[in-house]
């Protein structure tokens, strides 16, 4: 079969697997930005609420049946399922009930309060995109069929910035299966926003990989030919880097600005080694390291016009327990004691079953194989690590908030396979990029 048609059955085989649980995946988070959804679609505060009031508890009673399906003492007994909808769905009514008592303005149901909302409000992007989903197909499937397709995109994604740096088409299957089956595939299947924000960063990867090998699959002949193709695939990946950071500004802006430090730095640090070595510095690392810049700027710069939570909001976010608790009056000294404490305790955790760590010094040592590409990489799945440490609630679990890491593995192990297949790295391959490597 042709490249296209394994990643499809790829895609198809995963998409099918999700049917095993359609509902079920909500967090507290994604009440707001399903009701974010349902409001711009023009729904009232009301009908928002019950709409995605049913969602969650429909999926409270799915998880409750199947709970006493297996329980050893009570697998015979009736299914819960109506009396744990119902409980849920008068519990969360009241409460929202309650919350609309208080100021709310916005597209956002008050399941919270109004300084915790007002994170969610600037974050329209994730909303957006599930607009169109929940309002043809209902909330139920609406979010699953987009939690559906941001993963198999991500999937897919993983696959082209392989096969743009000259991966054989085995390996490159293999990096959208590990994106599927590491925890990178079932976080993004979850309704929450980490989902668009790794296939955007995967956009962004796949642009820095275009700008630094070029496209040379066509076009004229000779050297005029060869230089055309070259600086049309650096403007193509340039584009990406800057359509992908401009949205992870919608999407959370805190990405946007995460991903422009560390590629920013990433192009530096190329461009430098590249100048000890005598050598001038590639256009394309130059284009990456200007946009990095400039989503630094741009981000902090338009946060300020349009007063978004700033820093200070989103530790006191952190440290109250969503504003549970009074603020802090010296908030900082205390975000460092914390956040000293959580990674010697993350560190903990991870020795007894150090798949995570292992699998990022593989990608690590794979992502050498084509130096500047690596760097590059390595800033990407570095902004997992910063999103981790500017909230660090050792309470989330699953891995949500550092999962973008997990990008190192997912691109890294296939480049790290790669001198294991001779074989099938000498056979060309319909399609195949015919670059000389990303050294530059």
């Amino acid at each position: 079969m042709r490249p296209r048609t394994w990643v499809l059955v790829l895609a198809a085989l995963f998409a099918v697997l999700q049917l095993a649980q359609v509902t079920g995946r909500d967090s507290p988070d994604s009440k707001n930005y399903v009701s974010y959804a349902l409001a711009l679609g023009g729904a009232d505060r009301r009908a928002a609420a019950a709409g995605t009031v049913d969602w969650v508890c429909a999926g409270r009673a799915s998880g409750a049946a199947r709970a006493q399906s297996v329980n050893v003492v009570r697998f015979h007994a009736p299914s819960p399922a109506r009396r744990v909808f119902a409980q849920c769905r008068a519990d969360e009514l009241r409460h929202v009930a309650r919350r609309s008592a208080e100021r709310t303005d916005g597209h956002v149901v008050p399941f919270v309060g109004p300084r915790l909302r007002a994170i969610f409000e600037v974050r329209p992007g994730y909303p957006v995109f599930l607009l169109p989903f929940v309002t043809v197909f209902g909330v139920t499937w609406g979010v699953w069929l987009a939690s559906v397709l941001v993963t198999v995109a991500g999937g897919v994604l993983a696959f082209l910035v392989l096969r743009t740096l000259s991966v054989p088409v085995p390996l490159a299957l293999t990096g959208q299966a590990l994106y599927y089956v590491l925890p990178v595939g079932t976080t993004a299947m979850r309704p929450m926003t980490e989902g668009l924000m790794l296939a955007l960063t995967l956009t962004a990867v796949w642009g820095c990989a275009l700008a630094l090998t070029g496209r040379t699959d066509g076009g004229g002949r000779g050297d005029a030919g060869r230089a055309g193709k070259a600086w049309a695939g650096e403007r193509g990946g340039l584009a990406l880097v800057a359509g992908a950071l401009l949205a992870l500004f919608a999407v959370k802006h805190a990405q946007a600005l995460f991903l422009g430090a560390c590629l920013a730095g990433a192009g530096t640090a190329v461009a430098v080694v590249r100048r000890r070595r005598g050598q001038a510095a590639a256009r394309g690392v130059v284009a990456i390291t200007a946009a990095g810049c400039a989503a630094v700027a741009g981000t902090l710069l338009l946060a300020r016009l349009l007063h978004y939570p700033s820093e200070a909001e989103s530790m006191q976010d952190l440290l109250t327990d969503h504003y549970t608790r009074p603020d802090r009056v010296r908030p900082w000294p205390e975000f460092l004691h914390l956040e000293w404490d959580f990674w010697v305790e993350w560190l903990r955790r991870q020795a007894p079953a150090p798949l995570f760590p292992a699998a990022l010094a593989a990608g690590a040592w794979g992502a050498r194989r084509r130096p500047a590409f690596g760097v590059f990489l390595l800033a990407a799945a570095g902004t997992g690590f910063l999103t981790q440490a500017g909230h660090p609630d050792i309470a989330i679990g699953g891995g949500r908030l550092i999962v973008l890491a997990w990008l190192l593995p997912v691109l890294g192990v296939p480049l790290l396979l790669e001198p294991l297949v001779p074989r099938l790295a000498a056979v060309p391959t319909q399609g195949a990029p015919r670059t000389a490597g990303v050294s530059r």
